[in-house]
């Protein structure tokens, strides 16, 4: 891994409800680019977007609503509850989103990126990347939160946790474990912790003298 000698790249992944985006957000409070791979899908596969013709195409018009948007939720239904239909998505989505991130990487003037992506290694971005952290929290309290905090039933709470790639393969590869069970204060610790002991001093010195305008 690591193929940019003017930045460190550490790539972050973990299953859903883990608290990637909380991390990635600690991580660009400490000066940090951050980048989420997911909103950027996200973003390709509104209308106008280099994903939205092809995801049509693919999966046909009655994914799409009378505004002529996506229905996401139609097709999360689908493809959260068929690994076929998932690997067909990805397979359209993947290859766009690790293109744009790497358009990113190249116009960046900052030293010190974060990728954030649940598909981090399934996608390939896991080559750009100097190191990957991996969250990881009990499935327990990924459900808990899936349905507190994203309103998810407990049914498709757990349709989206089972449908993921083992936690566990993430965790064996990582070079950092990051684990959220406790408060916002505690990983804020730990992150910061992470980011002092691994990150060579190289380039947090180079944070300081960036001109990021």
């Amino acid at each position: 891994m690591g193929k940019r000698e003017s930045k460190y790249i550490i790539g972050l992944t973990g299953n859903i409800g883990t608290g990637k985006s909380e991390v990635r957000k600690i991580l660009q409070c400490l000066g940090a680019l951050g980048i989420d791979a997911d909103l950027i899908s996200r973003q390709l596969m509104e209308p106008g977007g280099i994903a939205f013709a092809q995801v049509r195409d693919h999966f046909g018009n009655v994914f799409i609503t009378p505004e002529g948007k996506l229905d996401r939720a139609r097709l999360a239904a689908l493809v959260f509850h068929d690994s076929e239909k998932l690997t067909e998505l990805e397979s359209i989505i993947h290859p766009l989103v690790v293109n744009e991130v790497e358009h990113i990487l190249n116009d960046t003037k900052i030293p010190v990126v974060v990728i954030e992506a649940i598909k981090l290694i399934e996608s390939g971005l896991i080559n750009q990347c100097d190191a990957l952290w991996v969250t990881d929290s009990p499935e327990e309290i990924r459900l808990a939160r899936l349905v507190l905090f994203r309103e998810m039933s407990e049914d498709d709470a757990h349709a989206r946790i089972q449908a993921q790639p083992s936690q566990e393969e993430k965790i064996k590869a990582a070079n950092i474990v990051i684990q959220n069970t406790a408060t916002l204060d505690d990983l804020l610790l730990e992150v910061k912790h992470a980011w002092e002991t691994t990150i060579p001093d190289t380039f947090r010195r180079a944070l300081q003298e960036v001109d990021c305008v």
